[in-house]
C-alpha cells in the first residue's frame, strides 16, 4: 500500500472524528505577560530543557534536536534527562530556574507533578512551554508543542483495520469480514497524550467492535484497564503474556493488537513469540506502533511489527525552537490550535504538527530519504 492511499483512507473513514480534535487553524499568539518580560536580553540567554528518559530513544533525539537548534541561534542550553523519575525531574526544573533560566522547556513525565516548579517559574517571570506532552492543571504553561495526537491514534487504528484487510488503503470494505480478535493497550495515565491516542483509536475501531466486526477476546476495553503506566515495555509484555495464558489457551488467536508505542509493541511481540506466534503456521497479528523507533522500523522491514506512526522529531524541535525564540525576543509564537488542549485549568495555545503511518511499503521514502535513518542504521 502507499501513503498517499493511507492518508485517503484516514479521510475517508475518519473525517468527522479527526475535525473534532484538530480544533483551530487559526495562527495566533498566546503566551501573556511573560513573553514581554523574557525579551529583554535575549541573546545568550539561557534556556532549560527537561525530556522524561534516555531509554526511549526518541527523547534522545528530542533532546539534541532543540539543544543543537537553540544553540544555534546563539542561546544557552541546560539539557536534562530525568529517567523517568519524577523527583528528579523537579530537581533539575528547581535547578534550571535557579541558574536563571529565562525560559523552560519541559517535557514532563507526570504532567501534574510539577505544579509547585512553575509557579516557581511564574514568580521568576520564565515562560513555559510543553513539549509533546501537556502539562495539566497549572495556568502556568505558556505554549505547547506536539503532533496532533488524536489523528495518531486514528492512524493506528486505521493501519490496524488495513493490516487486517477489513478496509482497503482507499476507505472502501477491504475482503475480509472477520471476526477477528484484537487486544488493547494504551499509554502511560499520567501522559495527557495516552487518552489522545486511545480516543482517537477507539472513535474508529469502536463501531467494529460493537458491531463484532472485532472482538476484544479479553473483555478489557477501558483505558484504566488497558493502560502501560510510564509506557514501560517489560510491562506490557507481562499483560500481554497474562492475556495470552488466560484468554487464549482453547486455540483461538489473536488476530490483531492496538499498541500506542513502538517500545510497547516490542514487548507485545516478545510475549506473542514466546506463545508461537511469528512462525509460517502462525504468523504475528497485525501490531501498531508509534515513534519509528529503530529497534520497530527494523522490526516491521521484516514483518514482525505491521506499523509505526512516525513524528519527525526535528520538526517539533524546529517548532519548539521558534517558539522559545519568539518568546525570548518578547514576541508571540505562531500556533495554529487554540481549542482542544484544555490542561484543567486553561486551554493552552498549541502548534501541531502532522503525523505520518509508516508500514513496510513507504519507509523508505518515509524515512530514508527524508534522512531520519540511513539505509545502513536499517540494515539495508
Amino acid at each position: 500500500m502507499r501513503l498517499g492511499r493511507i492518508a485517503t483512507m484516514v479521510s475517508a473513514i475518519a473525517l468527522a472524528a479527526t475535525m473534532s480534535a484538530c480544533g483551530s487553524s487559526e495562527k495566533t499568539g498566546g503566551g501573556g505577560a511573560d513573553s514581554a518580560s523574557a525579551g529583554t536580553g535575549a541573546a545568550g540567554a539561557l534556556v532549560g530543557v527537561t525530556m522524561p528518559t534516555k531509554s526511549s530513544e526518541r527523547w534522545i533525539h528530542d533532546g539534541d534536536n532543540v539543544k543543537s537548534q537553540l544553540e544555534k541561534l546563539g542561546y544557552k542550553v541546560d539539557l536534562q534527562y530525568a529517567e523517568n523519575d519524577i523527583p528528579t525531574q523537579v530537581n533539575q526544573i528547581e535547578n534550571q530556574i535557579t541558574k536563571g533560566a529565562k525560559l523552560l522547556i519541559i517535557a514532563s513525565i507526570d504532567g501534574t507533578a510539577i505544579t509547585s516548579q512553575l509557579q516557581q517559574a511564574a514568580d521568576n517571570k520564565i515562560p513555559v512551554i510543553a513539549y509533546d506532552r501537556l502539562i495539566r492543571k497549572s495556568p502556568n504553561v505558556d505554549y505547547y508543542a506536539t503532533f496532533d495526537n488524536f489523528k495518531v491514534g486514528v492512524q493506528q487504528a486505521t493501519s490496524l483495520l488495513v493490516g487486517l484487510k477489513v478496509k482497503n488503503a482507499d476507505g472502501t470494505d477491504g475482503s475480509e469480514k472477520g471476526p477477528f480478535n484484537i487486544e488493547l493497550f494504551a499509554g502511560s495515565p499520567d501522559d495527557n497524550n495516552a487518552t489522545f491516542f486511545f480516543n482517537g483509536a477507539m472513535s474508529i475501531l469502536k463501531p467494529y467492535i460493537d458491531s463484532g466486526v472485532l472482538k476484544v477476546k479479553s473483555g478489557q476495553t477501558d483505558f484504566k484497564t488497558v493502560a502501560i503506566l510510564r509506557w514501560d515495555p517489560a510491562t506490557a509484555q507481562k499483560r500481554m503474556e497474562d492475556i495470552l495464558t488466560k484468554t487464549y489457551t482453547s486455540g483461538d488467536k489473536v488476530d490483531g493488537v492496538l499498541s500506542p508505542y513502538d517500545g510497547l509493541s516490542i514487548g507485545i511481540l516478545s510475549a506473542l513469540k514466546s506463545n508461537g506466534y511469528g512462525t509460517s503456521g502462525q504468523p504475528y497479528p497485525i501490531v501498531t506502533g508509534q515513534d519509528a523507533e529503530l529497534a520497530s522500523v527494523k522490526s516491521i522491514i521484516a514483518g514482525e511489527q505491521y506499523s509505526t506512526i512516525f513524528k519527525d522529531t526535528r520538526n517539533l524541535a524546529e517548532v519548539t525552537v521558534k517558539m522559545a525564540d519568539a518568546v525570548l525576543k518578547g514576541g508571540k509564537p505562531e500556533v495554529n490550535n487554540t481549542t482542544d488542549y484544555d490542561n484543567g485549568n486553561k486551554v493552552v495555545p498549541s502548534y501541531l504538527l502532522e503525523p505520518v503511518i509508516v508500514d513496510k511499503s513507504n519507509y523508505q521514502k518515509e524515512l530514508v530519504d527524508a534522512g531520519y535513518y540511513t539505509a545502513a542504521q536499517l540494515g539495508g
